[in-house]
């Protein structure tokens, strides 16, 4: 790889990283991002961060992950759900988003081994993000706060296992079918537009 060529690598991850971040950012500010479901939270803010990791890599994946939990944070910080208190924790508002760009990049890249059909690639890495962020983040309230997501659900200690199985399922499913399409059809467009500029580009030369 030549030097022009690491250039431009690099000035496409800033560009694919800035992009996806500014509409992280703009999901977080308004309530498409993170939209109240009873007690819980259903999200697309997973979207950019799986996009950015099968584009450019498990560091950009990182980077937009950072801005998703810092707003899961915040949105805790201000209340809004029973359960806001347990994400006040970094650990289960902060940590679980930082993986789902790697865990996601990784799949991708394990797929890429195993099959050429692009589709199922990057499908497989959308549904392994997503499980990433809703496994991480109840599997942390389970872990930490057990007693308490009882206190505040007003539930028997006996039944947090299966309650929060249950609303994992209840928003995990729709999240992956989500995370799937729209994850598919936005990195196979955006490869499509890759590789006809390319070839405009060979032929000009």
């Amino acid at each position: 790889m030549t030097s022009l060529q690491k250039s431009h690598g690099k000035t496409r991850k800033l560009a694919v990283a800035g992009m996806l971040s500014a509409i992280s950012i703009i999901l977080g500010l308004t309530p498409l991002g993170i939209i109240p479901v009873g007690p819980l939270n259903a999200t697309i803010m997973h979207l950019p961060v799986i996009i950015g990791a099968v584009l450019e890599g498990p560091v950009v994946g990182l980077i937009i992950g950072a801005i998703f939990g810092v707003f899961s944070l915040y949105r805790a910080s201000v209340g809004g759900s029973v359960l806001a208190p347990l994400f006040l924790n970094p650990v289960v508002s902060v940590l679980p988003r930082l993986l789902i760009g790697p865990c996601a990049y990784y799949v991708f890249k394990g797929f890429s081994k195993l099959t050429n059909k692009r589709a199922l690639q990057v499908g497989a890495a959308a549904v392994a993000g997503t499980l990433t962020n809703t496994i991480g983040v109840m599997g942390f309230i389970y872990i930490l706060y057990a007693q308490r997501y009882a206190a505040l659900m007003e539930l028997d200690v006996d039944t947090v296992g299966w309650t929060i199985l249950s609303a994992s399922a209840l928003n995990g499913i729709p999240e992956c079918i989500i995370a799937v399409i729209v994850t598919v059809a936005v990195v196979l467009a955006v490869w499509n537009l890759g590789g006809r500029a390319k070839k405009r580009a060979a032929r000009k030369d």
